[in-house]
């Protein structure tokens, strides 16, 4: 591997690092204060997601002018598969990245959240390819 590659490498895992870090500081990682958010009993953490892609809205505008508009397809299962992808979060108190914060932070059953969504993952490329062939708008994947 060449040198440079390498401090590519260490770069990235330090963010990823340092982001699970903050994330974990702040409570994304722990399933009460997401429990909490989804009954909204505690709307700081609703309040901060929705500030944070407020900041990325803004953020990314002035690439938005140059970038052209793309047809973008439509699948039949977006909506199906959001409200199913959002009760997995909802139950386990974890969206994919978070995953990888709770087993840094110790949390054992987190494992349990990993297997889910390796079998969901399995279980939709399954499905995918043999019942719906939609068009997924990506480049062969």
């Amino acid at each position: 591997m060449k040198q440079s590659m390498l401090k590519q490498y260490l770069f990235y895992a330090f963010l990823g690092i340092a982001m699970g870090f903050v994330v974990a500081r702040i409570g994304f990682a722990d399933y009460d204060e997401l429990h909490k958010m989804f009954i909204f009993a505690d709307l700081r953490m609703l309040y901060t997601f929705a500030g944070a892609v407020a900041i990325a809205m803004l953020a990314l505008l002035p690439f938005s002018k140059r970038i052209p508009k793309q047809h973008k397809i439509f699948q039949p299962g977006t909506i199906p598969g959001s409200m199913l992808f959002g009760f997995g979060w909802a139950v386990c108190g974890a969206c994919p990245s978070m995953v990888f914060v709770q087993l840094g932070s110790g949390k054992v059953a987190a494992l349990m959240t990993l297997v889910g969504i390796y079998i969901g993952v399995l279980l939709h490329k399954k499905m995918h390819a043999r019942y719906f062939r939609w068009d997924t708008g990506s480049c062969g994947v």
